[in-house]
């Protein structure tokens, strides 16, 4: 007999079965009962006491804080049970035993061996094939944490400061419930102009509180330093990823008839915003209406503190151009029609000149054409009487003859001021004599620009109307006070077809201009409100001055890669659903996700 034969050959998937004796077998004995019994004694070997937290820190690889992130090394080990729990970018607490806490996040998740052995094999795979279950215990889950800030009680009060200190081993990590930690943590400020729920992978984070979720809000308050409104605000998404949805809910806030900020060139009164929303689609003038939401759902908002239902004062300012006509079934806000008067060319040259001028062309309308233009009929000249002067062949003759201008010249600026006889001087109220009514604190003006065919006359209507807003801002000498002793947000939808980088004089004129703006904007209490689905078209010198950015679903690498957030946001950004978004704001708190109310708190859509 070979050494095999001594064995008895067993399927490995099922355990052998005891056989029962023979009740007539004459090796029966008179054996004591403790001879007979096959069975032992069973003890309760389960852990004393009750499991707390998701796991505990595990110093099997070392447990490192560094100065340099990339050199920090803390993980965690997760008990079997809590697995189904933890994902990335979930918050956990870790205690130290003097009471202070450290707050990290989860930035990696991998399963480990527990044991030294392959689980690559034909056994281990059919075993598993044929299993209901995974043995969780034969591997080791170990979570990454990235350590955010270290919480301490000081004049009872809750504050953080940098990770200083390393945590000891097998601390307990818990998952991050207390609301108040949570926002202190994150360094998201406690009051301010609301913008969403804190949410990690699309989930409201959930904490023991009353309401449950965590909302972030905006820095508003001087208190604070400067409102960030007034830093410039960007909210970037592709279509049907709720852009505007969010838009509108954020703009609804700064309406808010509690909200106001002081104003030195008021006598330092405390004034209310108003907003000058440009609308290329027509849908902002629905913020006059209520939105479409039971009363259970108004009840949240009011007990979050977050404004909602229509805007009474809200105005569609409509540009008469043309011919065309505009339709508002849609919304029941006033309506105030008006005109762009030549008159603003004099300040603003770049205007006419469309974008097509280079810079020689353009010095000789500025300092030749336009100063004639004003001797011969006052400022308050009409564009066709512009046009009038600029058909005249003995002024090219003369100005041809003295050096002044080029014939070719005169020519290349006659042929591209014209076109616009149906923009400047239409049968309606110039807007410089409307200016009371078109910014008036708490007063939303929406300027729709959908009912205008051509393009190029949509975006000399808004960039007339911007300027004007811009220049009587920045002005040490305003002629209308209003506006400069106003705080005032102006928003942009489709901002990209407006602020584009391109090497045309308009194009320079235009982004000079909005820099400048958004360089003084904390001191002159004038904000940005850039709204786009192509950020990565937005000059650079206007980007670079917005502070809080909003993005929201984009599919688009360039795009993506244009809105410079946190390389831990920008993985997300392409999965998100309708209404997820993260947002990068420095000065308010650390990067986070959000996800935005789920109803619009005014009018939305068209149905």
């Amino acid at each position: 007999m070979t050494d095999l034969e001594d064995f008895t050959e067993y399927d490995t998937d099922e355990e052998p079965t005891a056989t029962a004796p023979d009740d007539d077998t004459e090796h029966a004995t008179d054996a004591s009962e403790s001879e007979k019994t096959t069975e032992f004694d069973s003890y309760d070997v389960s852990p004393v006491g009750q499991d707390k937290g998701l796991g505990v820190l595990s110093a099997g690889d070392g447990l490192r804080i560094a100065e340099d992130g990339e050199e920090t090394k803390l993980r965690a080990y997760v008990t079997a049970e809590n697995r189904t729990f933890v994902r990335l970018g979930a918050y956990l607490i870790a205690s130290y035993p003097d009471g202070e806490r450290l707050f990290c996040r989860v930035t990696e998740l991998e399963y480990e061996q527990a044991f030294r052995a392959d689980d690559a094999t034909e056994i281990h795979a059919r075993r598993a094939m044929r299993s209901s279950g995974i043995d969780e215990e034969d591997f080791k889950l170990m979570a990454t944490l990235d350590p955010v800030a270290i919480l301490y009680e000081e004049d009872d009060s809750l504050k953080r400061r940098m990770t200083d200190r390393v945590p000891k081993p097998e601390t307990v990590i818990q998952q991050a419930r207390e609301k108040h930690a949570i926002k202190t943590g994150l360094n998201i400020p406690a009051n301010g102009v609301f913008f969403g729920h804190l949410s990690v992978g699309g989930q409201k984070v959930q904490t023991a509180a009353e309401p449950p979720t965590i909302d972030y809000r905006m820095k508003d308050s001087y208190d604070d330093g400067d409102p960030l409104i007034f830093r410039h605000t960007l909210i970037a998404g592709g279509t049907g990823s709720g852009k505007t949805h969010g838009a509108k809910n954020i703009l609804r806030q700064f309406l808010d008839e509690d909200r106001s900020y002081p104003i030195e060139t008021a006598g330092d009164r405390s004034v209310r915003p108003a907003i000058v929303q440009f609308d290329p689609q027509d849908e902002y003038a629905q913020m006059h209406d209520d939105g479409e939401y039971d009363d259970e759902f108004a009840a949240s908002l009011d007990r979050e503190n977050i404004a909602h239902g229509g805007h009474d004062d809200t105005v569609a300012f409509v540009p008469k151009v043309g011919s065309s006509n505009y339709a508002a079934s849609h919304h029941r806000a006033e309506q105030v029609e008006f005109t762009i008067p030549f008159s603003m060319v004099h300040n603003n040259p770049w205007l006419v000149a469309g974008s097509g001028l280079n810079d020689n062309q353009y010095s000789a309308l500025v300092n030749i054409l336009l100063p004639r233009f004003r001797d011969t009929y006052g400022r308050d000249g009409t564009y066709e009487q512009f046009c009038s002067l600029m058909d005249d062949p003995a002024l090219r003759e003369e100005l041809d003859e003295t050096g002044r201008v080029h014939e070719a010249t005169f020519d290349a600026i006659s042929r591209r001021v014209r076109g616009f006889s149906s923009v400047f001087d239409q049968d309606a109220h110039p807007i410089t004599e409307r200016v009371h009514e078109f910014v008036r604190p708490g007063r939303l003006t929406v300027v729709p620009t959908y009912h205008i065919a051509e393009s190029r006359h949509a975006e000399t209507v808004v960039l007339a109307l911007a300027s004007l807003l811009v220049d009587q801002k920045l002005s040490n000498d305003p002629t209308h006070d209003r506006i400069k002793e106003t705080p005032l947000l102006v928003g942009m939808d489709e901002a990209h077809n407006f602020l584009t980088d391109a090497d045309t004089v308009q194009a320079r004129k235009v982004i000079g201009k909005f820099t400048d703006a958004a360089k003084q904007g904390r001191k002159e209490r004038l904000g940005l409100f850039l709204i786009t689905q192509d950020p990565q078209d937005i000059a650079d010198p206007v980007f670079k001055q917005i502070n809080s950015t909003v993005v929201l679903n984009l599919g688009d690498e360039d795009a993506i890669s244009a809105v410079n957030i946190p390389r831990e946001l920008e993985s997300k950004v392409p999965y998100m659903e309708k209404g997820q978004m993260v947002l990068y704001s420095p000065d308010n708190s650390e990067p986070v996700e959000l996800t935005g109310l789920p109803h619009c708190v005014t009018r939305h859509g068209r149905d």
